[in-house]
């Protein structure tokens, strides 16, 4: 198998590095996650224009036909700079589940407006008391004429606040289905609110919001595997987001050592701290290997080949970018912890990582049933 990148996949990553150094400063991303968006609109349009919301969608609805591989570039670019656009949730998540899993129809009126910048999707699926259990859904969806009509409530909607479309799972009494449904629907009540890092997450609430006809996406009763699959990719997407961010405070903690003195010489001249520096890098020379083995993953047909690589990128990764995140964080010593420097806002960002889509425990128990099953 080929592992280096294409011309245009290098140049696709030069492009996001100049860009990332150039207009997404550190402290310019302090101001945009105290904004009422919590993002730059501005930015978002930058990331059309560039290509990068219609990156993985297929091009006769307006995109790239990109694969998981491309997207792993621009996550890793997007940690490096802790961008706090939704693309995650918008583009990779829930605009994955329209190509996937949507009608002509649907595609043809949603992928382009996603690829250009004017729509912003958001998966409202996850419950109160379900943790990590995709499977359980007890938000409702009843027959109401030609339509349905939604009442249920769903936690921790990445994106959720700035989105002009939910797309909601309900149980329908034939299994779990999705739905459009509009942000601004009589019923739905969206409360946005700042996570740890930064970002921002809502929590939906449906009262019997109506929908049309129109709006399931994919068949009823069978959205559960192709939820699972657009989890699988946003897990792909966060392993090489967590490797950008690694790499990140790899080279802030190595400039510290190198200009920090003390008894009259730079602290990277002690051996100690060089061991634990090699240690880091290591780590993340590690990390990355494993994120590139779930980008490939990513695109499997086979569920449980997918499931198990990216349950194994996920639980090894989340591993590796603790062990990173907490010797960066001592390195610096009291300044680690600091808002006023980078590496307390990237050990937060690693932090919210860990328990998306799951943690490394679940993760690893994920994993250990699947060599049991084998």
């Amino acid at each position: 198998m080929d592992f280096n990148y294409t011309d245009e996949q290098n140049a696709l990553r030069d492009t996001l590095a100049r860009y990332i150094a150039k207009d997404y400063g550190f402290e310019q991303r302090r101001a945009l996650a105290k904004s009422d968006d919590g993002f730059s609109r501005e930015h978002w349009e930058q990331f059309a224009e560039l290509g990068l919301l219609a990156l993985p969608f297929p091009e006769e609805f307006g995109g790239l036909n990109g694969n998981a591989v491309d997207t792993l570039l621009v996550m890793e670019s997007f940690g490096r700079g802790l961008v706090l656009e939704p693309y995650l949730s918008s583009v990779i998540v829930a605009g994955g589940l329209i190509r996937d899993a949507g009608s002509t129809a649907q595609k043809e009126a949603i992928l382009p407006a996603v690829a250009g910048g004017e729509r912003l999707l958001a998966l409202a699926h996850y419950e109160r008391g379900g943790r990590y259990e995709v499977s359980r859904v007890d938000t409702a969806a009843k027959a109401d004429g030609g339509g349905w009509k939604i009442s249920g409530a769903k936690g921790v909607v990445l994106g959720g606040g700035a989105a002009d479309t939910l797309l909601v799972s309900a149980n329908t009494g034939k299994g779990i289905s999705l739905f459009l449904v509009d942000a601004k629907a009589q019923g739905l009540t969206v409360r946005s609110y700042v996570t740890q890092d930064g970002g921002r997450a809502a929590e939906v609430h449906l009262d019997n919001v109506s929908v049309g006809k129109d709006a399931p996406v994919g068949p009823e009763g069978g959205a559960l595997p192709l939820v699972e699959r657009a989890l699988d990719y946003g897990i792909a997407a966060l392993c090489a987001e967590t490797v950008g961010i690694m790499a990140a405070l790899d080279e802030a903690t190595l400039e510290y050592l190198k200009t920090r003195k003390q008894f009259g010489q730079p602290i990277g001249r002690f051996q100690a701290l060089q061991h634990r520096m090699v240690d880091m890098v290591i780590a993340t020379e590690q990390a990355r290997s494993m994120a590139m083995m779930a980008a490939v993953k990513a695109d499997a047909t086979d569920a449980a080949e997918r499931r198990r690589a990216l349950s194994a990128a996920k639980a090894y990764i989340g591993q590796q970018a603790r062990f990173v995140g907490q010797q960066a964080v001592q390195l610096h010593g009291g300044m680690g912890v600091v808002d006023e420097l980078n590496v307390s806002h990237y050990f937060k960002r690693l932090t919210m990582i860990e328990l998306t889509f799951g943690n490394t425990d679940h993760h690893l128990g994920l994993f250990s049933d699947t060599l049991l099953a084998a």
